[in-house]
């Protein structure tokens, strides 16, 4: 079955970059690796030979599942979004009632989800409770380790990063 992506234009470069990458830099890295443990001899008792075999694994996998994901993509266009109410591709500030502070969320796809940089999947369980919101609402989340309450102060558009940076 096939799962729909859904990116901002950002995470979607980033996939085709490390795609660009794996497919290039990586699996000659991995080739050579695997050259230079076959000449050490019997692949049998050989770790190096395993270890580089585990790499080129890992390394074919990794590019499946990002082309599994490129080809069923759907980027978002910011452009088209009200800035205002909180959707994907918004950078939204809250209070947390619990530890009275305020924490700045952007609302990322699964795929590009990274909660200690502060970014959120939109499929979350405060991400996907803060779609649609706008500031001023209050919002009370069912979380793994108990339920939390937030007041949405501010949301505006995540900055789309250029390519020079």
């Amino acid at each position: 079955m096939e799962k729909k992506v859904t990116l901002t234009r950002d995470g979607h470069q980033k996939l085709v970059d490390e795609l660009a990458y794996l497919k290039g830099t990586k699996r000659e890295e991995v080739k050579e690796s695997l050259a230079k443990a076959r000449s050490f001899g019997d692949l049998s008792e050989n770790s190096e030979y395993d270890e580089a075999k585990d790499e080129q694994a890992k390394t074919e996998a990794r590019i499946s599942e990002i082309e599994e994901m490129l080809k069923n993509v759907e980027i978002i266009d910011e452009a088209n979004i009200r800035a205002d109410i909180v959707n994907l591709g918004s950078t939204v500030k809250v209070l947390d009632y619990e530890f009275d502070e305020e924490v700045e969320y952007s609302i990322v796809g699964t795929n590009e989800a990274n909660p200690l940089a502060g970014k959120i999947s939109d499929q979350s369980p405060i991400g996907s409770a803060m779609l649609g919101k706008g500031a001023g609402e209050e919002i009370t989340v069912q979380t793994p380790s108990g339920e939390l309450k937030f007041k949405i102060l501010a949301v505006q558009r995540s900055k789309p990063m250029s390519h020079a940076e």
